[in-house]
C-alpha cells in the first residue's frame, strides 16, 4: 500500500481511539492525537528505501538496511510491535493507544496486498488475508477505492458522534 492509503488508515486508527477514550473532537488532544495517527500509520515502511519514512528517519533506515533488514519483515512483524509497545509505555495513554493501533494498522492492510507480511518474523513466512487473486495491489484502482473507503470512513466516525447530540438538542432535551 502507498504512504497515503496508511496515513489514512492512521487517522481513522486515531479517531477511533479518541472515540473510545471519549475525548471530544475539536480539542488540542485529538488535533495532536490525529497527527500523531497519519504519522505512525506510515512509520513501518522506514524498512523500504525511498519512502518518506525512510528519508525522514535516514539513520534508522540506515541501519535497516546494513542490517540487511527485508521491507514487510521485522517493522511489520508481531514481535516489533511488541518491543513498540514496551518503548513507548511512558507515553500519556491517549498517544501510547494512538500510536500503537495507527501503527498496527499499517501491517494489518498489508495483509491484503499479495506479498503479504512476515508477521511471525523471524520466521520467513509470508502472510496474506486474501486469496492472491481478491488481493489489493499496491498503486492499484482497488487501493485507491481501498483508501476512498478509508476516506469515507475518517468523515463518518465524527459525524457519528455528532448526530445524536443533535438529535438530543433537537427535541429539547438537554
Amino acid at each position: 500500500m502507498l504512504q497515503k492509503t496508511h496515513s489514512v488508515a492512521g487517522f481513522v486508527a486515531a479517531e477511533l481511539v479518541l472515540i473510545y477514550r471519549d475525548i471530544p473532537t475539536i480539542s488540542w488532544e485529538a488535533a495532536g492525537a490525529l497527527l500523531l495517527g497519519c504519522l505512525s500509520g506510515t512509520l513501518a515502511d522506514v524498512d523500504k528505501q525511498g519512502s518518506t519514512m525512510a528519508k525522514v528517519l535516514f539513520p534508522i533506515s540506515a541501519l535497516l538496511r546494513i542490517l540487511k533488514v527485508r521491507h514487510r519483515s521485522l517493522t511489520h512483524s508481531i514481535l516489533f510491535m511488541a518491543a513498540l509497545m514496551f518503548t513507548a509505555l511512558p507515553m500519556p495513554p491517549l498517544f501510547f493507544w494512538t500510536f500503537i493501533i495507527a501503527y498496527a494498522s499499517h501491517p494489518l492492510i498489508d495483509l491484503l496486498n499479495d506479498r503479504g507480511v512476515e508477521l511471525l518474523w523471524p520466521l520467513k513466512l509470508h502472510i496474506r488475508l486474501l486469496p492472491k487473486f481478491m488481493s489489493i495491489d499496491t498503486g492499484s484502482v482497488g487501493e485507491t477505492v481501498f483508501r476512498w473507503l478509508l476516506l469515507a470512513a475518517s468523515l463518518w466516525i465524527p459525524f457519528s458522534r455528532i448526530v445524536p447530540v443533535l438529535g438530543t438538542l433537537i427535541k429539547g432535551n438537554p
